[in-house]
């Protein structure tokens, strides 16, 4: 005897066939729902209950039939579309009209996207706060190599030894620097780069830091071994030269109404740009690099939040066919592409840049300081700096300055010296991660931080030494 064989439902198409009675169940349960909601408000909540009672009985028929992986049939579907079809004529009699039905629909979907846009936002604002905050781990290192810079005077005589090391200004070595107060970031930039080069011994790292991190970077670079590569660490507040009277980035710092402006209660500032780095004189030294390093010729600048995951001195050789800057485009994407930094309705910027310049990214650039002090960059970013002084030209940070300044002077790089992303980008390709010479956390979800993404905090954990008794203390308990 032949057997026959049933096709399955496919439940879908059942409801997007024009002729099917799931079609038209779903059609009326879809306009019941909103009458539930209509009836309610006008405290008609016998008509909502009943209207209830039969979605329900349209959901669980809907179901049966999906799951027995037959059609409904009339018999079935008949009493329910009566009676639907009554209590919704019930409803357009109470004068819940089309146009009502409309208002009130608009008014909810317009009150859920309220309060989707506050929900954004307020995760955003919690976002923002945990990225700001420096974790307890990091207070604790700090606190326990400053102590150790001011116990052990030897520590101190050594970097005052250190402090006129002819290789500091060699032009035939490697030399990088970091703007930070991260020690342990820092420590994972520099570890990573000379665990990636071929000479470790060539690599001459240069440090700023502030104040509060200075002893804790002394104490930390001086006390453990990297591979023969010399390191310098410096304070910003013995930089006396970056005054108010010389760097207009000061005097803004120090403006009151500035900080008024971004930590105040000011609607027109995004919760992302009250981040304190971006008013963080630190954070802007990149454009004095040449006044730092007056006897350099060329140096790879590296932001705290990188991995360096390949040999970087081959930057050195790349031609830079007269041009200051060296760096990866991001321009794949429309929305960083000029217009989207600056304020193109100001004459000033839309008579001077091409709104559709493709944007390049900061964290792994390698600078011509002979062509820097040739083209005088520093005096564009002062003159760009002054000009947005009312802030109308651009909102915050050292990007959308550095498109204004290094304009017409940026040589682009191959995207594998630079992948960006992996501080909020969940779904970079593992290939492409790979690939990179450079991994950049750039975004909220920093590797020090909890709320960091898991996939990609391994490739910054591993080149941390958690033996080391202080971060076995402070890190890992």
């Amino acid at each position: 005897m032949e057997r026959v064989v049933h096709e399955k439902l496919n439940l879908t198409e059942e409801i997007l066939s024009a002729t099917s009675l799931s079609r038209q169940l779903a059609e009326q349960m879809t306009l019941a729902k909103a009458y539930v909601v209509i009836a309610k408000e006008h405290n008609n909540f016998h008509l909502a209950w009943e209207l209830s009672s039969m979605i329900r009985s349209c959901q669980l028929l809907l179901s049966k039939a999906a799951m027995r992986g037959k059609p409904i049939t009339l018999e079935e579907a008949e009493p329910i579309i009566s009676r639907l079809s009554s209590l919704i004529y019930k409803a357009e009699d109470a004068h819940y009209d089309i146009a009502t039905t409309i208002v009130t629909m608009k008014s909810h979907i317009q009150a859920l996207e309220e309060r989707a846009n506050a929900a954004t936002v307020q995760s955003t604002v919690f976002g923002q706060l945990v990225a700001e905050a420096f974790p307890k781990s990091l207070h604790c290192l700090i606190l326990k190599l400053s102590a150790d810079w001011l116990k052990r005077p030897p520590l101190q005589d050594l970097a005052n030894e250190r402090r006129n090391s002819p290789r500091l200004v060699d032009n035939n070595l490697y030399h990088f620097c970091i703007f930070s107060d991260n020690v342990l970031a820092t420590s994972v930039v520099i570890n990573s780069t000379i665990s990636n080069a071929d000479h470790s011994k060539q690599i001459v790292f240069h440090i700023i830091t502030n104040g509060v991190s200075y002893g804790a970077m002394q104490a930390w670079f001086l006390s453990n071994d990297f591979k023969g590569a010399t390191i310098e660490v410096q304070n910003i507040e013995e930089f006396s030269w970056l005054n108010v009277s010389y760097a207009p980035i000061v005097k803004q710092l120090l403006d009151v109404d500035s900080r008024t402006y971004y930590f105040g209660e000011n609607p027109d500032v995004e919760p992302k740009l009250r981040n304190p780095k971006y008013i963080s004189l630190l954070n802007h030294l990149r454009f004095y690099i040449p006044e730092i390093y007056p006897q350099l010729e060329k140096i790879v600048f590296l932001d705290d939040d990188v991995v360096v995951q390949k040999d970087l001195t081959p930057l050195f050789s790349l031609d830079l066919h007269g041009n200051v800057n060296g760096a990866v485009e991001t321009c794949l994407e429309a929305y960083h592409r000029y217009y989207k930094y600056l304020n193109f309705s100001n004459p000033i910027i839309s008579s001077k840049f091409d709104p559709q310049a493709c944007g390049w990214a900061f964290g792994m650039n390698v600078f011509d300081l002979i062509a820097w002090r040739k083209a005088n960059v520093t005096a564009r970013y002062h003159y760009w700096q002054e000009q947005n002084s009312d802030k109308t030209l651009w909102k915050l940070g050292t990007l959308p300055v550095g498109l204004l300044a290094f304009y017409g002077l940026t040589e682009p790089l191959d995207r594998r010296w630079h992948v960006l992303g992996l501080g909020y980008d969940l779904n970079i390709d593992n290939r492409l991660i790979e690939s990179a010479a450079v991994i950049h956390f750039n975004g909220n979800m920093k590797p020090w931080l909890k709320l960091a993404i898991g996939r990609y905090k391994p490739l910054w954990e591993r080149y941390i030494n958690l033996s080391h008794p202080y971060l076995q203390e402070c890190v890992t308990s």
